[in-house]
């Protein structure tokens, strides 16, 4: 039996405000040609197909014209679970109807985590493969909220919750192990050992939900997660996997490779696990240095292998503030159409009385309090306003933060 693992869409996300629904159009097309060639018989989509609970008319005709069409190939069947950033009625209101055509969703958690328990047959009905289709476990699905409980409690309340949640399924799979039926695991969550980038949110405060792959239970042949944009390992545990976003969706994301993962199951066991690299239809580049050297870099990028206008963000690297920055930036972008400027960070000025501040606010940052951080930090950002509302504002929150610990 061969799998796709994918995760993480995001469809509906702007990157300043800009559409990437071309970019989204892109991948589910190559996505689609890629089952078709590749034979694959399931796909498993991690979580995040939206990017937010609300998706847009456009997204959601993306997301339902997709699986118009993967039905009319060779893939039997389809998973999806929720993300964090799902919406659980949206995923799930149509959850019925698509059961029709072998489309499974697990919107969020149910009362009875049997029902994420999935079993999968092939054209004779012969059961082939089955699934634990654990979605975005949210704190109320994992934990009773207990007054008074200190940060750390709850951060071991969330891990054993999750945990647990795992293990529940360990004595129903003893009949399937003893019969060579492979069994896959999905999941979107914050694992011990992941490495995240810019676009995340921290699904629970602190990325407190994490869990180590030892959490896993050794009966998941194979454990499909979603949540991290960057296809990873788990603690170098080769079954366990995050496929990571299909199209870059922060800056952060620049030089990082998008896949998916194929798997092969063979005899009960996980025979062969490739990864196919996604085409890249968008660059996202940044520029950063001295003013020449940004400009030199605009001037020699080549977008050819691409489909759409490159966007770039840029930061200037100076030694005294210039006047014309932003006009001699425009007269050089202006030579290349094929790259749009999307973000301009403010330009760091390097003078040596600056850097000498800088040193000595590394040394003594340690020092600081909270409030002491955050005033430093508006005064390097903002340096000719006034912070005054800023820190008032900030120590009224800090003051609710510490109320609802109290209070939780």
């Amino acid at each position: 039996m061969r799998i796709l693992h994918t995760s993480d869409w995001h469809l509906g996300q702007r990157l300043v405000n800009l559409e990437r629904t071309e970019e989204h159009q892109h991948f589910l097309d190559w996505l689609l040609q890629t089952i078709a060639q590749e034979q694959v018989e399931v796909l498993l989509i991690s979580g995040d197909v939206f990017d937010n609970g609300a998706p847009s008319n456009t997204a959601l005709k993306q997301y339902y014209n997709f699986l118009t069409k993967v039905c009319a190939t060779c893939c039997r069947h389809i998973i999806i679970t929720g993300g964090n950033h799902d919406s659980i009625s949206t995923l799930n209101a149509p959850k019925e109807l698509l059961d029709c055509f072998n489309i499974k969703v697990v919107g969020g958690a149910t009362a009875n985590p049997l029902d994420e328990l999935l079993e999968l047959q092939d054209a004779q009905g012969n059961l082939q493969l089955v699934v634990c289709a654990v979605p975005f476990l949210r704190d109320r699905d994992v934990r009773l909220s207990v007054p008074g409980e200190t940060t750390a409690e709850r951060e071991a309340r969330i891990k054993q919750g999750i945990a647990a949640h795992y293990q529940a399924f360990v004595p129903h799979l003893q009949p399937y192990k003893k019969q060579a039926i492979p069994v896959v695991a999905m999941g979107h969550l914050f694992a011990a050992g992941g490495t995240a980038s810019e676009s995340e949110k921290e699904i629970h405060v602190g990325n407190l939900g994490q869990i180590g792959a030892e959490q896993f239970p050794e009966e998941f042949d194979y454990v499909a997660l979603g949540h991290l944009h960057r296809p990873q390992q788990v603690n170098n545990r080769h079954h366990i996997r995050y496929s990571g976003s299909p199209i870059p969706l922060s800056f952060s994301e620049v030089t990082d490779k998008k896949v998916v993962f194929i798997l092969d199951f063979e005899e009960g066991k996980l025979a062969n696990l490739r990864e196919l690299e996604i085409p890249a239809s968008r660059k996202l580049v940044r520029f950063k240095g001295s003013l020449e050297k940004v400009k030199q870099q605009v001037i020699v990028f080549d977008n050819s292998p691409y489909c759409f206008p490159a966007w770039a963000e840029i930061q200037v690297e100076l030694e005294n503030p210039l006047p014309d920055l932003n006009q001699q930036l425009e007269e050089v972008l202006a030579l290349q159409p094929e790259l749009q400027l999307l973000i301009h960070r403010p330009p760091v000025i390097k003078s040596a009385k600056q850097t000498l501040e800088q040193q000595v606010a590394a040394i003594d940052l340690h020092t600081l309090g909270e409030k002491d951080v955050f005033l430093k930090r508006c005064e390097s950002a903002f340096p000719d306003s006034d912070h005054s509302e800023l820190v008032a504002t900030f120590a009224e929150l800090m003051e609710l933060m510490e109320q609802e610990e109290l209070n939780s």
